[in-house]
């Protein structure tokens, strides 16, 4: 996806659960590993595009979790909100605004975007062997699988 704006684009972070695990993806541009994600496209809403992303990078069907009280009524539409929003630096003249949900998926039967996609299932412990982590992308895949799991 392009970039809509010139300095800030919103995005959706998608950390997807499974049985304990949350699913990691090494981003083929910046070789770094992230949830799943992208770019909220202009005809959809963020709970859309985070359902978007996931069907379309990993071919997986998710459920958002959901902290809503109110469902709302047919006149209005209530979104999920997200566990947490950030602003990040992409380059010196363009920036991100991430949307951060949390998900769960009912099998972890990937269909990867691209055959060369690097992707990862991976367990608190597992988060915690990797070096090369992100520190916000280990702590939001870690509190995913608490959620999610006690949740249950």
């Amino acid at each position: 996806m392009p970039h809509l704006h010139e300095q800030i684009d919103f995005t959706v972070e998608v950390f997807v659960v499974f049985n304990g695990k949350v699913l990691l993806r090494k981003h083929d541009k910046y070789g770094i590993w992230l949830s799943v994600g992208g770019h909220i496209e202009l005809n959809e809403d963020p709970n859309q595009a985070a359902l978007r992303e996931a069907q379309e990078e990993v071919g997986l069907t998710v459920e958002l979790y959901d902290t809503r009280e109110y469902q709302g009524d047919a006149k209005i539409k209530e979104l999920i909100p997200p566990i947490s929003m950030n602003r990040h630096s992409i380059s010196d003249t363009h920036e991100h605004v991430s949307l951060i949900y949390f998900a769960t998926a009912t099998t972890d039967q990937i269909i990867p975007e691209k055959a060369t996609d690097e992707w990862r299932w991976c367990t608190k412990e597992d988060i915690d062997a990797m070096s090369d982590l992100q520190s916000n992308v280990a702590f939001y895949g870690k509190k995913a699988i608490d959620l999610v799991e006690n949740k249950k």
